[in-house]
């Protein structure tokens, strides 16, 4: 089982705690990094939370000049310390690049989804994940059995101790999709159906009669955390890129678009007879 832990929700919060300390003392970066011996570089990509090594006698310096108090400093040091360690998803760097979105799913509280056009990743079947991967022949067969094994241990997410609340709203063309293998979408469907009766998880199909939604520039996901001091994060990909936005305004306006297609989608017990009759609409019963 995935420890349930995050060195880039650790960065970010320790990023956050310095920064404060520092403004406390009504201290400008340049005026603090001089003052406590700290490259001013250093100190800007500690604060920005793109710091992946931090010295002991750095955060040292920083606290005796913030005068924190000495449980703070231990938490800072605890912060950089765990900040350095490195998650499962390491040695997926070929499929998540530099951004890793089970980053931040080991650490989250509640994960919430659009998909408009596939199953989410977290709901996926290994067959019908390969499927996507083979879809459009992008990948070599190589690269498709590291994206399914890679999507695959991201999903031990939802069965560890204390996990998140999964919340995923689906749009229907994700589940009316043809396959050359009709058992495979009738696997897929059957594993909605009993994911859904998980109490971690809700899941809504948005389906056509809703017309045009707030969804319509994509799909999205919003990461929330226990922490107060670790702030929702959105995230979106792109067949060439992943993109994290952590600006508050930004941020927002995701979870105002996801509210407005909750309150389109079908809700729970609704979404499970929809999701039975494209079975039996579509044969795959």
């Amino acid at each position: 089982m995935h420890s349930p832990f995050s060195p880039t929700v650790r960065r970010r919060r320790l990023a956050r705690e310095l920064r404060r300390l520092r403004e406390s003392q009504g201290l400008k970066l340049s005026v603090a990094a001089k003052t406590a011996n700290v490259p001013q570089s250093t100190l800007s990509n500690i604060e920005g939370a793109d710091a992946r090594r931090i010295k002991a006698r750095d955060i040292d310096a920083l606290a005796d000049l913030y005068k924190a108090p000495d449980e703070i400093r231990a938490a800072l040091h605890e912060l950089a310390q765990e900040s350095k360690e490195q998650g499962w998803w390491s040695s997926y760097k070929d499929v998540f690049g530099g951004n890793a979105i089970p980053d931040f799913e080991a650490e989250a509280s509640m994960i919430r989804t659009y998909q408009c056009q596939v199953v989410p990743g977290l709901l996926q079947t290994p067959s019908y994940s390969e499927a996507v991967f083979r879809g459009g022949r992008a990948y070599s067969d190589g690269e498709v059995r590291r994206n399914v094994d890679a999507r695959l241990q991201r999903q031990h997410v939802l069965g560890r101790h204390q996990p998140p609340r999964f919340w995923a709203v689906i749009d229907e063309a994700a589940l009316r999709k043809r396959l050359e293998d009709p058992e495979i979408m009738r696997e897929q469907l059957q594993h909605l159906l009993d994911m859904a009766t998980r109490k971690n998880v809700d899941i809504q199909v948005l389906p056509f009669d809703a017309g045009m939604h707030a969804g319509l520039s994509g799909s999205f996901v919003l990461l929330d955390f226990p922490n107060p001091a670790d702030p929702c994060i959105a995230y979106a990909e792109t067949a060439t890129a992943s993109l994290f936005v952590q600006d508050p305004d930004d941020v927002q306006r995701y979870v105002t678009i996801f509210s407005h297609l909750n309150s389109a989608a079908l809700q729970a017990s609704r979404t499970t007879q929809f999701i039975q009759q494209i079975m039996e609409q579509e044969q795959l019963t």
